[in-house]
């Protein structure tokens, strides 16, 4: 699962890349810096695996990850080819969530691509090139399904009525993220991959004094996205990027109280992306490992268990289960049996979040 990091040229993209990864994108004052898509794998700050880390004592500590991916700066009729617009469209399209950074500071040493500052507008620029872009895809399949329609065929006119409606949407200058589907239109729209259709995180890219409360700006964002169910995250990343330069941990620490915050705010983006793609995380807490594993929200003890290996999805008997907060309450496996709080479940138990387990195979 990938979470796609777009905005406009020199807006912070490939900074807040940089700072989320330990690969260093290539960053400078000029649009169109990153061409290749850089990907980085990132570890997933959770205050439960460092607990289970200090209960357990493990040779080795594994976190949960997601990826992330910086993708070159859009423009202005990228849905027509311009800039890099093709490839930056495909490359978005793999994506399975979007970080938008708009540029919510005002710095006269950094070009904006359009003259000023405006994030409402540099929203609707690339709200506009993926709108188009979709009912370009819409299009090519009406003509299609229109044909097949015709014929009397019952799941063709089902398709037709609900690219009708699509495409409405998207001539009013909205996304596909902004309709109500049915559980049934639901999957079919997942089939088409539209890119507007994809959950979408706003980082409001700030200047250091607006990292705790945000500015006038911030406020305009929240406005305009106010109808659209999407989060939006205050994040100073110039400051973000001198943090992360930081080695030592209290003068990380000290740097951060400066500017009135208790962690740094990529924590809060990469948690946020977790939870974007609709991702959680159950627990394997042992003496050799104490590891986090990514599963997406709904999965079964089978699935979850799959995620360690295919065979133990298989050959699946049952997951012996602890609640987190049983875990940290009672200190130790041990106890936890003792106390009577190990649940057996089955093969229907739906995992929650934060779940220790330790699954019963046979091959």
């Amino acid at each position: 699962m990938k979470a796609g990091i777009v905005g406009l040229p020199n807006v912070g993209k490939s900074t807040l890349f940089n700072c989320l990864s330990n690969a260093k994108a290539q960053s400078a004052n000029f649009p169109f810096c990153t061409i290749e898509p850089n990907l980085g794998v990132v570890n997933v700050p959770d205050h439960r695996l460092e607990k289970l880390e200090e209960l357990v004592n493990p040779e080795k500590v594994i976190p949960a990850t997601v990826e992330i991916v910086d993708i070159a700066g859009l423009v202005r009729g990228a849905s027509k080819g311009e800039g890099l617009g093709n490839q930056f469209l495909a490359n978005i399209r793999e994506t399975d969530a979007i970080l938008h950074v708009l540029r919510c500071f005002d710095n006269d040493n950094i070009v904006h691509v359009d003259g000023s500052v405006d994030p409402i507008r540099d929203k609707e620029t690339i709200d506009i090139e993926l709108q188009l872009k979709d009912l370009e895809a819409v299009e090519k399949r009406l003509e299609k399904v229109k044909r097949a329609a015709k014929t009397g065929n019952k799941e063709a006119q089902a398709e037709l009525a609900l690219l009708e409606k699509i495409q409405e949407v998207l001539l009013a200058g909205k996304s596909v993220r902004t309709i109500e589907f049915t559980e049934k239109e639901e999957e079919l729209v997942k089939s088409m991959q539209f890119i507007t259709a994809k959950p979408v995180l706003y980082v409001c890219n700030v200047d250091e004094s607006s990292a705790k409360d945000g500015n006038a700006y911030v406020e305009k964002v929240r406005e305009e996205v106010k109808d659209e169910e999407a989060e939006i995250i205050v994040l100073a990343v110039a400051t973000e990027a001198d943090i992360a330069e930081l080695e030592d941990y209290e003068e990380r620490q000290m740097f951060l109280t400066d500017i009135g915050l208790e962690e740094p705010g990529v924590s809060r983006l990469i948690r946020s992306a977790y939870k974007l793609l609709d991702l959680q995380t159950y627990f394997t807490a042992g003496e050799k490992e104490v590891r986090a594993w990514t599963i997406p929200v709904g999965a079964t003890a089978p699935q979850a268990a799959g995620v360690i290996h295919t065979d133990f999805e298989k050959g699946f008997i049952r997951a012996e289960t602890i609640s987190y907060s049983d875990y940290e309450e009672y200190g130790s496996e041990a106890k936890v049996k003792e106390a009577g709080k190990v649940r057996v479940e089955g093969k229907e138990y739906v995992v929650a979040d934060g779940d220790v387990m330790h699954f019963r195979f046979n091959v």
